[in-house]
């Protein structure tokens, strides 16, 4: 069997991307490679973590469940139309609502977890 997507990053929802990339940073001695107020990425260890900005984030309630666990992968593709069709396939539904369908995909796992088919950094342009 042929992978349909390599691992982009583990992706935290976060009010403040900045405030929680600075955590990860410092807790991980991970590289920064972009900061704004919407994103963060940081890389270390072969692993990429991105924070991106949820005006409306609401922490998780550990151990309980009424506000659950918030993270989603990146998953780098080629091409997203192919990924996309693929995925669906082996079980994904495409999320309603795309940001920016033309360089990621918004999908969810059988199990309800959105997860994003994303355009590899070299072929975003």
């Amino acid at each position: 069997m042929t992978a349909i997507a390599r691992f982009g990053a583990v992706s935290f929802d976060s009010s403040d991307p900045r405030l929680l990339g600075r955590f990860y940073r410092d807790l991980l001695e991970f590289d920064l490679r972009y900061e704004s107020d919407h994103l963060v990425v940081l890389v270390g260890g072969g692993v990429t973590i991105t924070v991106e900005h949820v005006a409306d984030h609401r922490p998780p309630d550990w151990p309980g469940n009424d506000v659950p666990k918030q993270m989603h992968l990146d998953l780098l593709v080629d091409d997203l139309d192919s990924a996309e069709a693929a995925a669906i396939e082996h079980g994904a539904v495409r999320a309603e609502f795309q940001p920016v369908p033309d360089r990621w995909r918004v999908l969810i796992d059988p199990a309800g977890h959105p997860f994003c088919l994303a355009l590899a950094p070299d072929t975003a342009g």
